[in-house]
């Protein structure tokens, strides 16, 4: 009988702690600000680079001939 009333006092206990417990505070999404990606600007100056320098959001004028080409393979079964 002592082992069921200790029983019950455990499950009691832990489901008032887990009512009690704080909530963390839920994560706002990500924006584009939050990254750091290249970005074409107008007015904002291209830098000059001699050598290799690592340039954080800079500011795209061309890159080439960019195209999307689609996956069209098959995968998950062998």
């Amino acid at each position: 009988m002592n082992f069921f009333v200790q029983l019950l006092v455990f499950v009691v206990s832990a489901l008032i702690q887990a009512a009690l417990a704080p909530r963390p505070p839920q994560p706002k999404p990500a924006s584009i600000s939050d990254f750091d990606v290249p970005t074409a600007e107008e007015g904002r100056p291209i830098p000059v680079v001699f050598g290799e320098v690592l340039l954080t959001g800079a500011n795209v004028v061309w890159y080439g001939d960019l195209y999307a080409e689609p996956i069209k393979t098959k995968g998950g079964k062998k």
